[in-house]
């Protein structure tokens, strides 16, 4: 009797499909899962870099209001200095004036001084011409009584103008003291507000222009102008900082979308395959 021996080529056919379609699950699997290992890492990327941009966000936003600070300190320098030199210019031609009137009320004191000496020699005389008058009246009656009317009333003029011109000179004198007084106050406002521009901005004299005049470095001024600039500086490099920290992150979230949308279409993939195995 012959032995039948069983066909068995449709179970090894059968066999080797579902060998391949569990090759092709176990490869989409892996894809998955290092898809998802590198939506973490760009996840994690992503996370730092929002962290350094708010960082680096915060350091523009004090740059520029240390700058803000910085340019408001150097225009108020600038009108400080600019306030000061006029003082100290308008104070000079103030004390150059004050100085030559003081010359000139010396010297009109010195013209009344003059003037009342010679008044009071012209009394003199007009007194003695008057006495001498009086006494040849009364030995010539012919002398008329209207030349020695008019003598006496020289007389009593010059002695008028005596006491008027000592009026003047007492209010000569006195506007010469107030003078004085304000000689010697405008020389010291002179000398200080000439102090206070020299040592705002380290000059030697301020015969020069403000406009011409060099920013020293060392003075006040200087400094804020150093401040101002250093402030411009540290500005330019926290913006710079922050665009490229800015565009590192963008370049980063496009990345992790990239990964995102591969990552969704590797998880369809694999859902629809391993239904399509479950399914044969």
């Amino acid at each position: 009797m012959e032995t039948q021996i069983p066909h068995s080529g449709p179970k090894l056919q059968r066999y080797g499909i579902t060998e391949k379609k569990k090759a092709e699950l176990d490869s989409l699997k892996n894809q998955v899962i290092d898809a998802g290992a590198i939506v973490q890492q760009q996840q994690i990327i992503v996370n730092s870099l929002n962290e350094k941009a708010t960082r680096y966000q915060g350091y523009l936003l004090v740059a520029e209001a240390n700058r803000a600070h910085a340019l408001s300190n150097k225009n108020l320098i600038d009108q400080v200095v600019q306030n000061a030199y006029d003082l100290s210019y308008n104070s000079r031609n103030a004390f150059y004036k004050t100085t030559s009137s003081s010359g000139d009320a010396s010297l009109v004191a010195e013209n009344i001084s003059d003037l009342i000496n010679k008044l009071i020699y012209s009394v003199e005389i007009i007194n003695k011409l008057s006495n001498l008058v009086i006494r040849k009246k009364a030995l010539n009656p012919l002398i008329s009584d209207d030349l020695i009317s008019r003598i006496n009333t020289a007389g009593t003029d010059a002695n008028n103008a005596v006491a008027l011109t000592l009026i003047a000179l007492k209010s000569t004198l006195a506007a010469e003291a107030s003078i004085l007084e304000s000689e010697a106050a405008i020389t010291l406002e002179n000398k200080q507000a000439t102090k206070l521009y020299l040592t705002l901005t380290d000059e030697k004299s301020i015969d020069t222009p403000l406009s011409l005049h060099p920013v020293s470095e060392t003075c006040i001024r200087g400094l804020l102008y150093n401040a101002y600039k250093n402030s411009q500086l540290a500005y330019d490099k926290a913006n710079t900082a922050n665009d490229e920290t800015v565009r590192q992150l963008n370049y980063a979230t496009t990345n992790l979308s990239k990964a995102q949308i591969k990552l969704q279409s590797l998880q369809s993939g694999l859902a629809a395959a391993t239904a399509a195995a479950l399914a044969s």
